[in-house]
């Protein structure tokens, strides 16, 4: 690579990448960190700078994103409150020092060698997730972060370093993570949604104390009992995290399949505790806290409605086999699923992760779901050209579609019964 820098600057690969490798994953963006080197230095040089807290510079090749080192120093609450010092004279191993896990303050010389004075390749090859130094509790995203790292690393085995769990007990417990704006924790969440375990961001939070601080929602779950015959995991917060890893199976690294599968059961902790371990009426009570909850993390709108929609229908797309036509035409048309097709099988999707997502069913089909597809693909077959050549106009249009695609639904029921019998 073109190598533009001043006499005497050295880079170093640092995050991620050097992470990534060590672990025999596929690396992601590749980032570097420069030693001995002054902003002026990098703009004669060509590098187009982009950071404005710190200075970060884009390479005029690569476009790869190479930082000044620096040091942070904190100067008032929450994770915006530092002070940023970039010099020449700041060194890799303080660079590294104020990065938050040993495995992500490895950094990789020129010359292929690593430079690791916190152990970060010692703890990977012993799966721990460990804070690189006390100055971990000054940002109390980190918290968040630890969490987000473990739905990534714990199928591959890792544990948070009980010490560094002491550090987010205490931080949890100090009202910091108060400070934390709405965007940055959606942030950590949606990742956490697209990666392999979302179930471990749960766990970790809520070993923090900290699950009760930024969802509070899906707290209020834990101790929830459920039915056993129909959920052998019984307790509701065990059921959203075998749930919400189904749908990460189901479909990978989709954060918006991955958030209507966390909110789905949302309703069950607002049941009287003297109905409990029955939910009657759960699908309508969860409307509020879903929405309550988008609101609060300022969620996408798609992912919003989603949710809401997954949370009140889900059991309507259960007994999908029960319905009368006429219902299924409703439930779709109340997804707005004529006009935005592809809400349906988003909604199958989550309803299979649902089914699934119980102690021993893992594995166990769900018919439920591929008729739910077929049903709707009957009615949106009904051609709206086919209905107006028959002279309907106005309202009586709007009907004459509504009892075509009926009979629609009727028709591929009736062909679905035939195949059965």
């Amino acid at each position: 690579m073109n190598w533009p820098f001043p006499s005497g600057a050295r880079r170093y690969l640092v995050g991620g990448a050097v992470r990534d490798a060590l672990l025999g994953l596929p690396p992601g963006d590749f980032d570097y960190v420069v030693v001995g080197a002054t902003p002026a230095q990098m703009l004669a040089a060509g590098f187009k700078q982009v950071g404005r807290d710190f200075p970060v510079f884009l390479h005029p090749d690569s476009g790869e994103e190479h930082a000044l080192a620096r040091t942070e120093r904190k100067s008032g609450h929450g994770y915006t409150g530092f002070v940023v010092h970039a010099a020449p004279s700041v060194t890799l191993e303080e660079d590294l020092s104020r990065r938050d896990f040993t495995i992500n303050a490895i950094a990789r010389a020129e010359d292929g060698s690593l430079v690791d004075p916190f152990g970060g390749a010692r703890d990977i090859e012993t799966r721990v997730l460990r804070h690189v130094g006390a100055a971990f509790v000054e940002d109390p995203l980190r918290v968040l972060r630890a969490a987000r790292f473990m739905a990534r690393l714990a199928p591959l085995g890792f544990t948070v370093a009980p010490e560094t769990l002491a550090l987010m007990q205490q931080m949890a417990a100090s009202g910091e993570l108060a400070a934390l704006v709405p965007e940055r924790v959606w942030q950590e969440l949606a990742k956490a949604l697209r990666s392999r375990a979302p179930s471990a961001f749960l766990r970790t939070l809520r070993e923090a104390g900290a699950l009760r601080e930024v969802l509070p929602e899906i707290d209020a779950l834990y101790g929830v009992p459920q039915r056993a015959d129909y959920h052998p995991e019984v307790d509701t917060g065990t059921h959203v995290e075998l749930v919400c890893d189904m749908a990460a199976t189901l479909l990978p690294g989709d954060d918006l399949i991955g958030f209507a599968a966390l909110c789905h059961d949302l309703g069950k902790a607002l049941t009287p505790t003297d109905q409990w371990p029955r939910h009657v009426m759960h699908e309508q009570r969860g409307v509020a806290p879903v929405t309550a909850l988008s609101q609060r993390l300022k969620v996408p709108n798609e992912h919003r409605e989603l949710a809401v929609l997954t949370c009140r229908e889900h059991l309507n797309v259960h007994r999908i086999a029960e319905l009368k036509p006429a219902t299924v035409h409703a439930l779709i048309a109340r997804c707005d699923g004529f006009r935005k097709p592809g809400r349906i099988d988003q909604l199958a999707t989550v309803c299979e992760a649902d089914a699934r997502g119980r102690t021993g069913h893992a594995d166990a089909a769900y018919p439920q779901a591929r008729t739910l597809r077929k049903l709707h693909a009957a009615a949106q077959a009904v051609r709206s050209d086919t209905i107006a050549s028959q002279g309907h106009t106005g309202p009586a249009f709007g009907e004459a579609m509504r009892k075509a695609r009926i009979a629609a639904i009727a028709a591929a029921m009736a062909d679905a019964a035939a195949v059965r019998s």
